[in-house]
């Protein structure tokens, strides 16, 4: 299932909880062993993967005893772009769009030169 801004919070725990059973599965967890892992109970577990529970702390520490922790960083990112960053683009950082090097930028340019 495709998440997107229309789809209810509902369907997307139990998208997300189909997801986390999924991953738990192929990488050889029983509920038991991971809710034991994840220092959270297997009831909390079953009720995630049910779709039912959305407490985010629990759902940090399935993500990390799963070794997926760096995918919590790219949820929100340390890091955003300034708004005038953003507005300007690659101007703001100070790069140059348009073609490779000019420093051949001393000729004049002529219709149908081909370029080089």
């Amino acid at each position: 299932m495709k998440i997107d801004p229309m789809t209810p919070d509902g369907a997307i725990l139990a998208e997300l909880g189909r997801r986390l059973q999924q991953l738990r599965k192929l990488e050889g967890w029983t509920q038991q062993e991971l809710a034991t892992e994840a220092g959270i109970g297997v009831a909390t577990l079953r009720r995630i993967e049910d779709g039912s529970d959305s407490q985010l702390g629990s759902w940090l520490k399935i993500l990390k005893a799963l070794g997926r922790a760096p995918t919590i960083d790219g949820l929100l990112p340390e890091d955003f772009p300034s708004p005038m960053e953003a507005a300007l683009g690659d101007k703001a950082r100070g790069k140059r769009r348009g073609r490779g090097d000019r420093s051949d930028s001393r000729k004049p340019f002529r219709w149908g030169d081909g370029g080089a």
